[in-house]
């Protein structure tokens, strides 16, 4: 019986809680859009201690653009976590875009796909193209050849079709039987200097194992 009404109890509590908590979260979104970051520092630090995930992401958020306090990476990246971990997508993304770049963590592809992977899975436009940056980074050619796609067509990124036929070029090198073709393509809107300007893109790319491709 005391079991039912602790439940009963606690219940009750949180649903007095619940519209509190959504308010404070509101009002301190209402402080950070006006630049007010001290305020909303004050309304979202109780939150994220008890877990709200909106209020974890936006902390890390703060901490990641060093906005009303000092910028700390490492900082940013556990609330980013503790959010990411409750399935919070733009956390997830954000976590994996930390893990991609190593900025807060120790640079590690297969932990930044994990995390962007989970963000794409809940829809996350940005981490689906960023699924296909990962991939093409790690010398996926299916994956390079749908971002020379993405460039050459301007979907998801500005148009170039240096960097179109570089992807291209390089997709067709690892194995990809489209990726000669797409090259091919894309050489008719280009001058033959052009052509040779983006084939000294892909030999820079390869050489540096993905890391120096723009």
């Amino acid at each position: 019986m005391i079991k039912i009404l602790r439940t009963a109890a606690f219940l009750l509590c949180t649903a007095v809680a619940a519209p509190v908590m959504a308010q404070d979260f509101e009002k301190g979104q209402a402080a950070y859009n006006a630049g007010d970051y001290e305020t909303a520092l004050q309304e979202w630090r109780p939150l994220a201690d008890q877990g709200d995930a909106g209020a974890q992401y936006n902390l890390g958020r703060m901490y990641d653009t060093g906005s009303g306090v000092l910028q700390g990476y490492a900082e940013a990246a556990g609330w980013y976590r503790l959010a990411a971990e409750q399935g919070h997508a733009e956390a997830q993304y954000a976590l994996g875009s930390m893990y991609a770049d190593g900025v807060g963590v120790i640079q590690d592809y297969a932990e930044a796909a994990g995390w962007v992977r989970l963000a794409a899975e809940q829809g996350h436009a940005e981490a689906k193209d960023g699924l296909i940056y990962l991939a093409s980074e790690q010398g996926n050619a299916s994956a390079q050849y749908a971002l020379g796609s993405m460039y050459a067509d301007g979907v998801g990124v500005i148009q170039d079709t240096f960097i179109a036929h570089m992807w291209f070029n390089i997709s067709g090198a690892n194995g990809h039987e489209l990726g000669s073709a797409g090259r091919s393509l894309i050489e008719q809107r280009m001058t033959l200097e052009q052509i040779a300007e983006a084939q000294a893109l892909a030999r820079r790319c390869m050489a540096s194992d993905y890391q120096d491709c723009d």
